[in-house]
C-alpha cells in the first residue's frame, strides 16, 4: 500500500489509465485478428474492409500513446504485406518476362 496521499493518487490514476489503455489495445488486436482471418480465408473484399478498420484502430492506439508509433507502423506494414501477397496469389501466376 502507498504511504503518502500523492502515492495513493498516483495508484488510482495508474489504474484508470491501465483500464483505458486496455480498451484501445484489445480493440486494435481484435481488428488485426479479424483482418488476418479474412486474408487467410481468401475473402479479399472482407479483408480490405477489415484492414481499413485495423489500420484505424492501430493509428488511434498509437495516437493515444497506448502503443508506440513504430509498433503500429510495423503491424500495419505486415498486414498490408500479407494482403498484397494474397492478392497476388488470387490473381494467378505471373506471366514470364520476355
Amino acid at each position: 500500500m502507498p504511504n503518502t496521499k500523492s502515492a495513493l493518487k498516483r495508484m488510482r490514476q495508474a489504474e484508470k489509465r491501465r483500464l483505458r489503455n486496455r480498451f484501445y489495445r484489445s480493440t486494435a488486436r481484435t481488428y488485426v485478428k479479424r483482418a488476418r482471418a479474412a486474408i487467410a480465408a481468401g475473402d479479399l473484399e472482407a479483408a480490405k474492409e477489415a484492414i481499413k478498420r485495423a489500420v484505424s484502430a492501430l493509428d488511434r492506439a498509437a495516437e493515444k500513446g497506448v502503443i508506440h508509433k513504430n509498433n503500429a507502423a510495423r503491424r500495419k506494414s505486415r498486414l498490408m504485406k500479407a494482403f498484397n501477397e494474397a492478392l497476388r496469389a488470387a490473381s494467378g501466376p505471373a506471366a514470364p518476362a520476355s
